[in-house]
């Protein structure tokens, strides 16, 4: 048997150490991967917070809202991290398979397309949910899962209505808006 001069295999000896002792950098990029984005309605009121924290297996979205009306509403992401100078600039919901829109629908969903959110009686809401479709690290590419940290970030919305989760339009008007704001941002 051939054996690699000394050097080599202290090199080699250390490499393997440190691969046993740092988590890997996919974990480590898993951690630093939160973001809170704060929410305004179209008059400048604070609307609340929506937590992005990325996971193993996709990104676990807490939403705490405030000064909204009683009922449901359409709650979506959507494609460009503008609320600015209309809530219009966020452009329409992230769709990067052109789908169509809403859970119901045979050709749907939209990547963005997120499940209503109730407000109560006092103007508030809490709700958490999984969407496995994207991501907040790796690169922007056109493959799953779909990075929300592309070049113009991305942004959450909460609509006037409930989503009937079939048509685009059902969800009424944009009542509230905030900012994905991209890694570099």
């Amino acid at each position: 048997m051939i054996q690699a001069p000394t050097s080599r295999r202290r090199i080699a000896a250390a490499l393997c150490a440190l691969a046993l002792t740092a988590p890997p950098l996919a974990a480590q990029q898993m951690q630093a991967a939160e973001k809170e984005v704060s929410l305004k309605t179209a008059d400048g009121q604070d609307a609340g917070t929506v937590t992005f924290e990325q996971t193993e297996h996709g990104v676990l979205v807490v939403a705490q809202l405030r000064n909204l009306s009683r009922g449901p509403h359409g709650f979506h992401i959507h494609e460009t991290g503008a609320c600015s100078p209309d809530f219009k600039a966020a452009g329409s919901h992230y769709d990067p398979l052109g789908a169509e829109h809403g859970f119901r629908t045979p050709g749907g969903y939209h990547v963005g397309d997120l499940p209503n959110v109730h407000v109560s009686e006092d103007g508030t809401a809490m709700t958490e949910f999984f969407v496995p479709q994207v991501t907040l690290t790796g690169p922007e590419n056109d493959r799953y899962p779909f990075t929300l940290d592309d070049s113009d970030g991305s942004a959450i919305m909460v609509h006037a209505s409930g989503d009937d989760y079939i048509r685009m339009d059902s969800s009424g008007d944009r009542a509230a808006c905030g900012v994905i704001v991209p890694s570099g941002g």
